[in-house]
């Protein structure tokens, strides 16, 4: 196997000097490999639209794309051949962040995924360096290969109580993780980053704690009355208490009650019962 990204290009017949390097970080998308996993198109969708402060830059026929994974690693997802398209509609948003775009900033591509290195997608693991804050670079730059996976690998359960998670990033969990989530049944904490308050919820249903945190995530609060009365918010989510697999739907609520007030969310939270 060839020892840098650069080499790779050039077995597959492509010139580095036509190649743009890019390593998509969106904002605040926790697992950027995992959003790319889950929905490629809306993936796409944002990579296709650029600053047009960087025309320039994207100039280049040829990006090479690159996200971060959940543990850290730059993961290769293709290469993709861009033209300049012209203007984003006005009123458009980020398919990938729900972000609204500034349409008089930005430049709309339209980008084809090409076959060359595609055996590598998902599985090409390299070392961005220490420009990883320089998201844009050039394919001439050396980019050491650091490991080929055998497939895509999702990271391992970390445990129902290591779970600490924007709502934003539950659509894109790893299919492992989901599983686990949604055996689970017991007491979860919401926590609004903006205003510091606090919601405990029961997670009795038959999809567990993942059916539970994917109707906050779908519509912002969950049929919650005090949620539905603040401002949407990314609410961070966490796991309490798990349930023994034989407790009772009256048991978990008894679970859920203490512990309201031990966090006092009633008194100094967002639980209205």
């Amino acid at each position: 196997m060839p020892l840098s990204f650069r080499s790779l290009l050039v077995d597959a017949g492509l010139d580095p000097r036509e190649v743009n390097l890019l390593r998509h970080c969106p904002p605040g998308v926790v697992d950027p490999a995992g959003a790319w996993r889950a929905d490629l198109a809306a993936f796409e969708a944002y990579q296709a639209v650029q600053k047009k402060s960087e025309r320039s830059y994207f100039s280049r026929p040829l990006w090479a794309s690159f996200l971060p994974t959940r543990d850290g690693r730059t993961l290769f997802v293709g290469i993709y051949e861009a033209q300049l398209q012209g203007d984003v509609a006005p009123g458009s948003t980020y398919a990938l962040t729900g972000e609204a775009i500034r349409t008089e900033l930005v430049d709309a591509y339209a980008c084809a995924l090409r076959t060359e290195l595609s055996e590598y997608i998902g599985r090409l693991v390299i070392e961005w360096g220490p420009g990883t804050r320089r998201w844009g670079q050039k394919g001439t730059n050396d980019k050491p290969i650091v490991e080929l996976l055998r497939a895509f690998e999702e990271p391992e359960f970390p445990g129902y109580l290591e779970v600490i998670e924007p709502l934003s990033a539950i659509p894109t969990l790893p299919s492992r993780w989901v599983d686990f989530l949604r055996q689970g049944r017991g007491i979860y904490l919401l926590t609004c980053p903006r205003t510091r308050e606090q919601y405990v919820g029961k997670a009795d249903g038959a999809e567990g704690f993942w059916g539970r945190w994917l109707s906050y995530a779908t519509n912002g609060d969950g049929g919650n009355v005090r949620l539905k009365s603040r401002d949407r918010s990314d609410y961070q989510v966490s796991i309490l208490e798990v349930a023994g697999s034989a407790a009772t739907s009256d048991q978990i609520f008894a679970m859920e009650t203490r512990w309201k007030a031990k966090l006092q969310t009633r008194e100094m939270g967002l639980n209205g019962n």
